[in-house]
Protein backbone atom coordinates (compact mmCIF):
# COMPACT_ATOMS: atom_id res chain seq x y z
CA UNK A 1 0.00 0.00 0.00
CA UNK A 2 1.48 3.66 -0.86
CA UNK A 3 1.70 6.17 1.22
CA UNK A 4 -0.89 8.06 -1.10
CA UNK A 5 -3.07 5.06 -0.26
CA UNK A 6 -3.10 5.34 3.68
CA UNK A 7 -2.87 9.15 3.55
CA UNK A 8 -6.36 9.50 1.44
CA UNK A 9 -8.10 6.06 2.76
CA UNK A 10 -7.10 7.51 6.41
CA UNK A 11 -8.50 10.91 5.10
CA UNK A 12 -11.59 9.16 4.63
CA UNK A 13 -12.09 7.28 6.82
CA UNK A 14 -11.70 10.42 9.30
CA UNK A 15 -14.21 12.12 7.73
CA UNK A 16 -17.03 9.01 7.87
CA UNK A 17 -15.78 8.31 11.51
CA UNK A 18 -17.20 12.10 12.08
CA UNK A 19 -19.99 12.04 10.31
CA UNK A 20 -21.17 8.83 11.96
CA UNK A 21 -21.28 6.93 8.65
CA UNK A 22 -18.35 4.75 8.65
CA UNK A 23 -20.68 1.07 8.09
CA UNK A 24 -22.35 2.65 5.22
CA UNK A 25 -18.83 3.99 3.91
CA UNK A 26 -17.33 1.26 4.40
CA UNK A 27 -19.82 -1.45 2.72
CA UNK A 28 -20.13 1.11 -0.20
CA UNK A 29 -16.59 1.12 -0.24
CA UNK A 30 -16.22 -2.64 -0.77
CA UNK A 31 -18.55 -3.51 -3.68
CA UNK A 32 -17.44 -0.48 -5.77
CA UNK A 33 -13.85 -1.90 -5.20
CA UNK A 34 -15.72 -4.84 -6.80
CA UNK A 35 -17.26 -3.23 -9.71
CA UNK A 36 -13.51 -2.01 -10.66
CA UNK A 37 -12.35 -5.59 -10.11
CA UNK A 38 -14.98 -6.81 -12.20
CA UNK A 39 -14.78 -4.09 -14.98
CA UNK A 40 -10.98 -2.96 -15.97
CA UNK A 41 -12.24 -1.44 -18.87
CA UNK A 42 -14.27 1.04 -16.67
CA UNK A 43 -11.64 1.71 -14.60
CA UNK A 44 -8.70 2.53 -17.42
CA UNK A 45 -11.80 4.80 -19.16
CA UNK A 46 -11.47 6.87 -15.51
CA UNK A 47 -8.21 7.25 -15.50
CA UNK A 48 -7.43 7.66 -19.90
CA UNK A 49 -5.82 11.16 -19.88
CA UNK A 50 -7.02 12.25 -23.04
CA UNK A 51 -10.60 12.32 -21.79
CA UNK A 52 -10.68 15.62 -19.55
CA UNK A 53 -11.44 15.41 -16.10
CA UNK A 54 -14.55 16.87 -16.18
CA UNK A 55 -15.94 14.33 -18.53
CA UNK A 56 -14.29 11.34 -16.45
CA UNK A 57 -16.07 12.61 -13.06
CA UNK A 58 -19.17 13.26 -14.84
CA UNK A 59 -19.42 9.32 -15.75
CA UNK A 60 -18.86 8.74 -12.22
CA UNK A 61 -21.31 10.79 -10.80
CA UNK A 62 -24.10 8.87 -13.35
CA UNK A 63 -22.49 5.89 -11.90
CA UNK A 64 -22.58 6.42 -8.23
CA UNK A 65 -24.11 9.63 -7.77
CA UNK A 66 -27.55 8.48 -6.72
CA UNK A 67 -26.15 4.76 -5.10
CA UNK A 68 -23.48 5.87 -3.00
CA UNK A 69 -22.93 7.92 0.10
CA UNK A 70 -21.56 11.62 -1.38
CA UNK A 71 -18.47 11.82 0.66
CA UNK A 72 -17.64 8.50 -1.01
CA UNK A 73 -18.75 9.57 -4.77
CA UNK A 74 -17.12 12.73 -4.40
CA UNK A 75 -13.58 11.31 -3.17
CA UNK A 76 -13.39 8.80 -6.04
CA UNK A 77 -14.03 11.75 -7.80
CA UNK A 78 -11.00 13.52 -6.32
CA UNK A 79 -9.09 10.57 -6.87
CA UNK A 80 -10.15 10.42 -10.33
CA UNK A 81 -8.94 14.42 -10.62
CA UNK A 82 -5.39 13.89 -9.36
CA UNK A 83 -4.98 10.52 -11.34
CA UNK A 84 -4.78 8.66 -7.93
CA UNK A 85 -7.63 5.88 -9.08
CA UNK A 86 -4.66 2.99 -9.40
CA UNK A 87 -4.44 3.83 -5.54
CA UNK A 88 -8.01 3.28 -5.05
CA UNK A 89 -7.69 -0.56 -3.70
CA UNK A 90 -5.13 0.66 -1.21
CA UNK A 91 -7.57 3.42 0.01
CA UNK A 92 -10.11 0.65 0.82
CA UNK A 93 -7.26 -1.52 2.38
CA UNK A 94 -6.43 1.48 4.90
CA UNK A 95 -9.77 2.63 5.66
CA UNK A 96 -10.73 -1.36 6.51
CA UNK A 97 -7.62 -1.19 8.72
CA UNK A 98 -8.95 1.96 10.54
CA UNK A 99 -12.32 0.55 11.05
CA UNK A 100 -11.34 -3.35 12.21
CA UNK A 101 -9.33 -1.50 14.44
CA UNK A 102 -11.99 1.09 16.24
CA UNK A 103 -14.85 -1.70 16.03
CA UNK A 104 -12.50 -4.67 17.51
CA UNK A 105 -12.32 -7.00 14.21
CA UNK A 106 -9.62 -9.25 13.26
CA UNK A 107 -8.93 -10.45 9.56
CA UNK A 108 -8.48 -13.91 9.17
CA UNK A 109 -7.73 -16.09 5.75
CA UNK A 110 -8.56 -19.59 5.81
CA UNK A 111 -6.92 -21.61 2.87
CA UNK A 112 -7.85 -25.02 2.51
CA UNK A 113 -8.37 -27.79 -0.47
CA UNK A 114 -12.24 -27.71 -0.97
CA UNK A 115 -15.03 -24.60 -0.52
CA UNK A 116 -15.66 -24.66 3.14
CA UNK A 117 -19.44 -25.36 4.10
CA UNK A 118 -21.39 -22.09 5.66
CA UNK A 119 -21.59 -24.61 9.00
CA UNK A 120 -17.80 -25.08 8.58
CA UNK A 121 -17.33 -21.36 8.31
CA UNK A 122 -19.66 -20.37 11.43
CA UNK A 123 -17.93 -22.69 13.22
CA UNK A 124 -14.23 -21.42 12.49
CA UNK A 125 -15.36 -18.00 12.52
CA UNK A 126 -16.77 -18.81 16.20
CA UNK A 127 -13.25 -20.77 17.41
CA UNK A 128 -11.33 -18.22 16.36
CA UNK A 129 -13.47 -15.37 17.88
CA UNK A 130 -12.68 -17.09 21.26
CA UNK A 131 -9.08 -17.32 20.43
CA UNK A 132 -8.35 -13.68 19.75
CA UNK A 133 -10.78 -12.66 21.73
CA UNK A 134 -12.35 -10.14 18.56
CA UNK A 135 -14.98 -10.25 16.30
CA UNK A 136 -13.66 -12.29 13.27
CA UNK A 137 -13.85 -11.30 9.75
CA UNK A 138 -13.12 -14.42 7.67
CA UNK A 139 -12.10 -14.67 4.45
CA UNK A 140 -11.71 -18.19 2.41
CA UNK A 141 -8.88 -19.25 -0.09
CA UNK A 142 -8.88 -22.12 -2.05
CA UNK A 143 -5.35 -24.04 -2.78
CA UNK A 144 -4.96 -27.71 -4.03
CA UNK A 145 -1.50 -27.43 -2.83
CA UNK A 146 -2.64 -27.75 0.83
CA UNK A 147 -3.81 -31.61 -0.11
CA UNK A 148 -6.24 -31.25 3.37
CA UNK A 149 -6.69 -29.59 6.52
CA UNK A 150 -6.56 -25.81 7.11
CA UNK A 151 -4.37 -22.78 7.14
CA UNK A 152 -5.27 -19.71 8.90
CA UNK A 153 -3.95 -16.23 9.03
CA UNK A 154 -4.91 -13.86 11.85
CA UNK A 155 -3.27 -11.01 13.45
CA UNK A 156 0.31 -12.01 11.93
CA UNK A 157 0.21 -15.27 13.03
CA UNK A 158 0.05 -18.15 11.43
CA UNK A 159 -1.60 -21.16 12.18
CA UNK A 160 -1.45 -24.19 10.07
CA UNK A 161 -3.32 -27.41 10.30
CA UNK A 162 -2.52 -29.03 6.57
CA UNK A 163 -1.17 -32.03 5.63
CA UNK A 164 1.44 -30.46 3.07
CA UNK A 165 2.57 -28.51 6.39
CA UNK A 166 2.77 -32.22 8.31
CA UNK A 167 4.70 -33.60 5.33
CA UNK A 168 7.24 -30.87 5.35
CA UNK A 169 7.53 -31.54 9.05
CA UNK A 170 8.43 -35.26 9.11
CA UNK A 171 10.61 -34.43 5.86
CA UNK A 172 12.77 -32.12 7.56
CA UNK A 173 12.70 -34.69 10.51
CA UNK A 174 13.61 -37.25 8.45
CA UNK A 175 16.71 -35.32 6.51
CA UNK A 176 17.85 -34.30 9.85
CA UNK A 177 17.69 -38.09 11.11
CA UNK A 178 19.69 -39.04 8.00
CA UNK A 179 22.23 -36.45 7.81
Amino acid sequence: MTQTARLYGGSLYDLAAEEQLTDTVMEQMTQIRGIFKDTPDYLRLLGEPSIPKEERTKLIEDAFGNQAERYLVNFIKLLCERNLLGDYAGCCEEFTRRYNADHNIAEAVVTSAVTLSDSQMEALTARLEKLSGKKVSLIQKKDASVVAGLRVEIEGKQLDGTVQSRLSGISRKLNEIIV
